[in-house]
């Protein structure tokens, strides 16, 4: 891999080590909000209770749990860069006692396992955050079995995520952030139409399907949602270690404002779009 794409790694895995207790004290939360997409890549797999399955950016073990579960005879990897994540991943398998799940640290663009290892691989909001993209679908291809299954999903464009670009717009009103480089990793890197279809296709996938999965997120006040965003929201927490208090009061205002237009039944609620795809191996 290139220097400036192992640089890029490297901060990512910074970048996740130091968010992972943000992450565990927001774990139900944050999988009750990706059980939709979970489900959807749960459901595309078709798991048998022998396959071998990786799980790709595990974060806190999920999807991988729950495919562990229907893989009871098999066994799943949870694959990810940061050891922060695998540890509360680890922690929660001891807690539901699913014994056939394996945390292991790695990247997936240079990965560990041998040819045609696995039945299926599963990868939830993974994609737009790896380095080389191509490089990490042609490696699933590789350590994927002969008729092998991908699931994986990425969020769809700014406008149909409010759930977040509420907070991004609110930051970039009153704060001068630069624009990233072109293709670099972030959230919306995979939502132009088309795009990640044609690149699993390059690494030698067949039959890509791609399905839209749109639901609404609930925040029982605005104080919640400011408190999940500056906590677990990567470029949220990124941009606000830049702000002043006084910007950061500024920010908070707009974003309390915003919020309040999206009050139903004493709720906040926020949309969210995610593109969930699935493939063979031939």
């Amino acid at each position: 891999m290139e220097t400036a794409l192992e640089q890029i790694r490297e901060q990512q895995k910074q970048t996740w080590d130091r968010f992972s207790p943000g992450w565990k004290k927001w774990d139900s939360w944050t999988m009750n909000f990706l059980r939709p997409m979970g489900y959807e890549i749960v459901s595309a797999l078709h798991i048998t209770a022998s396959d071998q399955v990786l799980d790709v950016a595990t974060g806190t073990g999920e999807p991988g749990l729950t495919l562990a579960r229907l893989a009871n005879h098999g066994h799943v990897i949870g694959f990810d860069l940061s050891e922060g994540m695998l540890a509360v991943a680890r922690e929660n398998a001891t807690r539901q006692g699913i014994a056939n799940y394996e945390a292991v640290a790695g990247d997936v663009c240079e990965s560990p396992f041998e040819n045609h290892r696995f039945d299926a691989i599963s990868c939830r909001m993974g994609f737009m955050f790896f380095p080389d993209m191509l490089l990490a679908a042609q490696e699933m291809h590789r350590v994927l079995k002969p008729c092998g299954r991908l699931a994986t999903c990425v969020w769809a464009t700014p406008a149909q995520n409010p759930w977040i670009t509420t907070m991004m717009g609110a930051i970039a009103a009153h704060m001068a952030l630069p624009a990233p480089p072109p293709g670099a990793p972030g959230m919306f890197r995979c939502a132009q139409p088309g795009m990640l279809i044609g690149l699993l296709q390059a690494a030698g996938f067949e039959n890509v399907h791609q399905k839209e999965v749109v639901s609404i997120v609930g925040f029982a006040t605005p104080e919640e949602y400011w408190q999940n965003m500056t906590e677990v929201a990567a470029p949220v927490v990124a941009a606000m270690s830049q702000a002043d208090e006084a910007t950061r009061a500024a920010i908070k205002k707009s974003v309390f404002a915003s919020l309040e237009q999206n009050r139903v039944d004493g709720e906040i609620r926020l949309q969210f779009a995610s593109l969930v795809l699935s493939a063979e191996k031939g």
